[in-house]
């Protein structure tokens, strides 16, 4: 039996704070994403590139960051979602296992919000999975209109046998958008609520790990004070069978 470990997190850019008090924590959340031990990392809100931060912060790393919190020995695929006046961000995904090809679709439903989805498939032992990283909206209404779009993309890009995970960070108050993901065939964990934001004080859920075709195992939230200081989020690791 092979066990596949998926962590979704959303890094909040590696800086933390407003204004003249922001910090850099991308440096911390490199170590991070190392002790997780998750095969595959699903990341949002990762920079690509900041001019301006780059000239506040003297360490401000010289790659992208996908590539900067990439363990040795892993994959890093990276698409961006939104361009700014000073960069861009987006997804990535890291992976422990193979990459075998990676796609992408933007999912933006209004032109306030930039969003898309990243689709990488990975071959874990003899089996190809497919892994879609979500960042979805902040209204409530673009939400669903997203999840429909996820389920028609599903629907023509997937093969309906096929193992799929979809992880992210969905804004998802209250898990009111499970219906319409079960509706697609996926499901999460349910029972104690797995509350990941705000870090210092987690109240509610807003990261989730859906799958279909993979048999869950467990679900762990890393705690603890250095957790709640490197990003708004805390990162939620589910573990699978194949």
């Amino acid at each position: 039996m092979t066990l596949l470990r998926v962590a979704t997190y959303n890094i909040h850019k590696g800086v933390q704070g407003f204004g003249p008090a922001r910090r850099l924590e991308i440096h911390n959340l490199g170590h991070a994403v190392e002790q997780l031990d998750a095969d595959i990392v699903c990341l949002q809100e990762v920079r690509k590139l900041h001019r301006r931060e780059e000239r506040y912060f003297s360490r401000w790393p010289e790659l992208p960051q996908a590539e900067f919190l990439c363990p040795e020995g892993y994959a890093a695929v990276y698409q961006t979602n939104a361009t700014t006046r000073h960069g861009e961000h987006g997804n990535a995904l890291l992976s422990r296992w193979p990459v075998v090809s990676h796609g992408h679709e933007d999912m933006s439903d209004h032109r306030f919000e930039q969003r898309g989805l990243l689709h990488v498939q990975v071959r874990v032992a003899r089996h190809v999975v497919h892994v879609i990283v979500l960042h979805l909206g902040l209204i409530a209404s673009s939400r669903l209109r997203q999840i429909e779009q996820l389920g028609r993309y599903v629907d023509r890009e997937i093969p309906r046998r096929a193992p799929l995970i979809v992880a992210g960070d969905l804004n998802d108050w209250g898990g009111r958008l499970r219906p319409a993901m079960n509706d697609i065939g996926l499901r999460d964990f349910q029972g104690d609520k797995a509350r990941t934001y705000p870090s210092r004080l987690p109240l509610t859920q807003l990261d989730y790990v859906y799958a279909r075709g993979l048999r869950p195992q467990g679900l762990e939230i890393p705690r603890g004070r250095a957790w709640g200081q490197m990003s708004d989020h805390l990162p939620l690791i589910a573990t699978f069978s194949m």
